[in-house]
């Protein structure tokens, strides 16, 4: 697998335009580390017919992984998990009076033989949820590994530089713990 084609590896789903602004992070998350994915507007209800076939047919497209964002008690991993093997991954979105509680119970309560991996509700689980689609096709692309390695090290780096802000006379000093 190359991580530069131009054919999608990941489908992000969601099921309504109000998803949009929390399911961009997923894409922002997935042009960072220059995988290819398409976005799509389906819904569990709304559009039952056609979430099940996009999911039938995803891997003979060439996707290898399904992100799914829905709020409102969301069904849409759990339906789409239902047509495909590929790995789907849940994100609940906080749209409802119940501020994703529903969401996040309907995407990670699957009954055993639909697997739905499910992220945290909103954006932050919309960028783990691309997160772990890129580590889950790192399995099989050492550049794509490479990138996420340096990606961790980034983030360690940037925390540690955070302790700078803190006064010098009470700072851990971290060589000093070795």
């Amino acid at each position: 697998m190359q991580v530069h084609e131009n054919k999608a590896l990941v489908g992000i789903l969601m099921g309504s335009d109000s998803d949009l602004p929390v399911m961009e992070a997923a894409a922002e998350v997935l042009r960072q580390f220059g995988v290819p994915f398409e976005m799509a507007i389906l819904s569990a209800h709304r559009t039952p017919e056609q979430a099940a076939r996009y999911a039938a047919n995803a891997a003979e497209r060439g996707l290898k992984v399904l992100i799914a964002g829905a709020g409102w008690a969301a069904h849409l991993a759990g339906v789409l998990a239902s047509k495909t093997a590929l790995p789907v991954i849940g994100v609940p979105i906080d749209s409802s009076p119940l501020h994703g509680m529903d969401a996040l119970l309907a995407t990670v309560q699957m009954p055993p033989g639909i697997p739905v991996a499910t992220m945290a509700v909103g954006k932050g689980g919309a960028r783990n949820a691309a997160l772990f689609a890129v580590q889950i096709l790192a399995t099989a692309d050492p550049v794509l590994a490479h990138r996420l390695q340096e990606h961790k090290a980034d983030m360690a780096q940037g925390v540690l530089q955070r302790n700078e802000k803190i006064d010098p006379a009470v700072r851990v000093r971290f060589q000093e713990l070795d």
